[in-house]
């Protein structure tokens, strides 16, 4: 096991100096070391981190990491093989390799389970507006009151509508950068309310309404449902550790007594 601690540190020392560089193992073997990228991976790099950053960019750094980790996990094997500490140093690395992807796909359901149940919301706000302005100016004076998630995305809507595109693009959009079940469905409204006649305002904003009525109280139910969940989680961890601690006691108090009686 001591030659095993010297060669890790070895290692993160040519590593730290450079004389390792798994910049240039990733390099080398780039194709390779893609297969073992996520389908979804770039989106969800994209979803936490915004659109200007490059996705493999963080690929390649975890691809270093994963490297690392590799040689110190054979270094361990290499003086202490058994089979069961090859399967153990096998799990290590799949979930060492899948932390980070696992940490964008947490990120990115708990955003959207904000947006689902922002999102009602807001366009309440809208048909609020749209009583008195047009789509695209209701939308515009919407964005500083807002939620912040969505104004990026509002901007970005506004700034394609000023700048002449009058199709469905700039809605689509939105709903892509915001992709919960509704999103996509609403935005097709928005838009159809937008290029409606004057005259049949009134009308397409009552089934406008609906739809947004509808959305929330599905919104109502999940944080309702997401409550109970968590207070069930709560209660049934405080009956596991109760229990526990139960036969603990009981436990112990059953081998003082068979001591005392030896």
């Amino acid at each position: 096991m001591e030659f095993a601690i010297i060669i890790i540190i070895v290692v993160f020392v040519l590593s730290y100096s450079g004389s390792l560089s798994t910049k240039q193992i990733y390099e080398d073997n780039k194709t390779l070391f893609g297969l073992l990228k996520e389908k979804d991976y770039d989106f969800l790099v994209k979803a936490k981190y915004g659109n200007e950053v490059n996705p493999d960019d963080y690929f390649e750094k975890r691809i270093q990491q994963f490297i690392l980790e590799l040689v110190v996990v054979a270094a361990v094997l290499m003086f202490n093989f058994t089979w069961i500490n090859l399967i153990i140093g096998l799990i290590i690395l799949v979930v060492l390799y899948r932390s980070q992807y696992s940490s964008l796909k947490s990120f990115y359901k708990k955003n959207l389970t904000a947006i689902d149940q922002n999102l009602p919301y807001y366009l309440k706000s809208i048909e609020i507006l749209a009583q008195h302005y047009t789509i695209p100016v209701a939308i515009s004076r919407s964005i500083e009151t807002a939620p912040d998630m969505f104004k990026e995305g509002l901007t970005e809507m506004i700034k394609q509508i000023d700048a002449g595109d009058s199709s469905i693009n700039p809605y689509l959009e939105f709903a892509r950068k915001y992709p919960v079940g509704d999103s996509l469905r609403m935005m097709r409204l928005l838009y159809r309310l937008s290029i409606g006649a004057q005259e049949n305002k009134q009308e397409q904003l009552s089934v406008f309404s609906k739809s947004v009525s509808s959305l929330q109280n599905k919104a109502r139910e999940m944080k309702y449902a997401s409550r109970l969940n968590t207070m069930e989680k709560k209660t049934m961890t405080m009956l596991i550790v109760t229990g526990g601690g139960s036969m603990l006691v009981l436990f112990f108090a059953m081998v003082m007594m068979m001591a005392n009686w030896g």
